[in-house]
């Protein structure tokens, strides 16, 4: 069978030219699937993989805008609709100048497999732009997400596309867009974006989902072992919504976070993070992680090297895509972690994540790990479909279900197919098989 992932990969390569982290997202993908295949091999008979690997549909278009000095603005704008075998496509809209179509493509193709772990009914798609949001007023950024909505609004709908926020895309980005939406339909279509402010269709612990569902990925990790998080010394790097509740869920399961990050540099803080302190300066005052330091005795900036510097017991990479090289899981392994559950989109590289594997330590990929905040996405629509609204401990409540049962179902799988422990294997696996079941059901479409 690996002749068959091989074959099929090289045409990836060959169809998609330069798309970098598209390609490694596949590979990690298609070599976990090989034992998949040679068990099941009506799969690749059908040509599910060279079929996975192709998204339903790409939209690319022109994002033009006034900036407030009265000069015209173009950026690009992308929604790659991956996969709707499950659902409603389902995926962020991230807003930042690294975005291109092969960024777009790889988080699109991640977000099949995680929404199928969820066991939600949903399926996989991704969009954003170039534009940059920081350092713009919200007049701009009012002005640029509704002409991105112009263009986008044609393409979604509660029962097609889901988009909702990723990096640079929070509550004012998300409000923006749906504003606009709602101008242009005629309609209060209230489940066409996730990530709403609560007073008009929000959920509760949508804010806090990924970030405290890498977390109790992790402690769900330990507890195979006899162990948990208390007592446990966390690194975290990056210093947006997903490390702050990272933070804040480590914190309330006895762990003692140390560390977080932005493109300025990262913190160590070795008396544990003051959680308020961080919120005010990222959440409320959009501040740099030099500003918390200011204001915090004993805290202290690092400008030079990198987080991963710095020895723990847990890891929690929850920055951007390949934030973590071979390089950083040596020196991690070197310095004690025992564990690394990925916060971010593919984190690690490929080499990090053959290193954590050698290691035999607890490693959760993102896909299954990150899960938290698409399911609670998931669960805000079902609210808006009901026209009700949870408490946070309800919310909480089945999240903690939900990340337990992604958890078992990503163990179950690696046993099924040779390899217990390996939680790459396991959650590419489940929810390969999900999907893929569900394609040959619908036919050749």
């Amino acid at each position: 069978m690996q002749d068959v992932v091989e074959k099929v990969y090289e045409q990836v390569v060959a169809r998609n030219r330069g798309e970098a982290e598209f390609h490694q997202a596949v590979r990690e993908v298609l070599e976990s699937l090989d034992p998949v295949i040679a068990k099941h091999p009506h799969y690749a008979e059908a040509a599910l993989l060279e079929r996975l690997v192709e998204p339903e549909r790409q939209i690319m278009f022109r994002v033009p805008w006034v900036d407030d000095a009265g000069n015209v603005q173009v950026n690009r704008g992308f929604r790659i609709e991956f996969n709707s075998a499950l659902g409603p496509y389902k995926g962020g809209l991230r807003f930042h100048p690294s975005v291109n179509a092969g960024i777009i493509k790889f988080l699109g193709f991640e977000q099949i497999f995680k929404n199928a772990l969820t066991a939600q009914g949903i399926g996989g798609g991704k969009g954003g732009s170039d534009f940059d949001p920081h350092g713009r007023s919200d007049a701009e950024v009012m002005r640029f997400c509704q002409s991105f909505m112009t263009e986008l609004a044609r393409h979604i709908g509660p029962s097609t596309d889901v988009p909702a926020g990723d990096i640079g895309v929070g509550g004012r980005e998300i409000g923006y867009m749906f504003g606009q939406y709602k101008r242009l339909r005629n309609s209060y279509d209230a489940g066409v974006l996730t990530g709403k402010g609560l007073a008009w269709g929000g959920s509760l612990v949508r804010t806090e989902a990924t970030g405290y569902g890498a977390v109790l990925f992790a402690q769900s990790m330990l507890a195979t072992k006899g162990d948990s998080l208390e007592g446990k010394k966390v690194v975290v790097s990056g210093g947006g919504n997903v490390a702050i509740y990272a933070i804040e869920k480590a914190q309330q399961l006895g762990a003692t976070p140390i560390t977080f990050s932005d493109s300025s540099g990262y913190v160590v803080d070795e008396a544990g993070v003051d959680l308020a302190l961080l919120k005010q300066v990222k959440e409320v005052e959009r501040g740099r992680v030099a500003d918390y330091v200011e204001r915090r005795p004993g805290a202290r900036l690092v400008t030079g090297g990198s987080v991963w510097d710095v020895p723990c017991d847990v890891a929690l990479p929850c920055a951007t895509q390949n934030e973590l090289d071979g390089d950083a899981a040596a020196t991690l392994l070197r310095g004690g972690c025992g564990v690394v559950s990925e916060g971010a989109n593919m984190p690690s590289t490929p080499e990090a994540v053959d290193a954590f594997l050698s290691a035999g330590i607890l490693f959760g990929p993102g896909k299954a790990a990150n899960a938290g905040g698409v399911a609670t996405s998931a669960l805000e629509m079902e609210q808006n479909a009901g026209r009700t609204r949870w408490s946070f401990e309800k919310a909480e409540s089945k999240l903690t279900g939900i990340m337990q049962d992604i958890h078992d179902s990503c163990v179950s799988a690696a046993e099924e197919y040779g390899r217990p422990g390996d939680y790459v294997l396991g959650a590419n696996a489940a929810g390969f098989t999900r999907v893929a079941d569900v394609m040959i059901a619908h036919g050749i479409v």
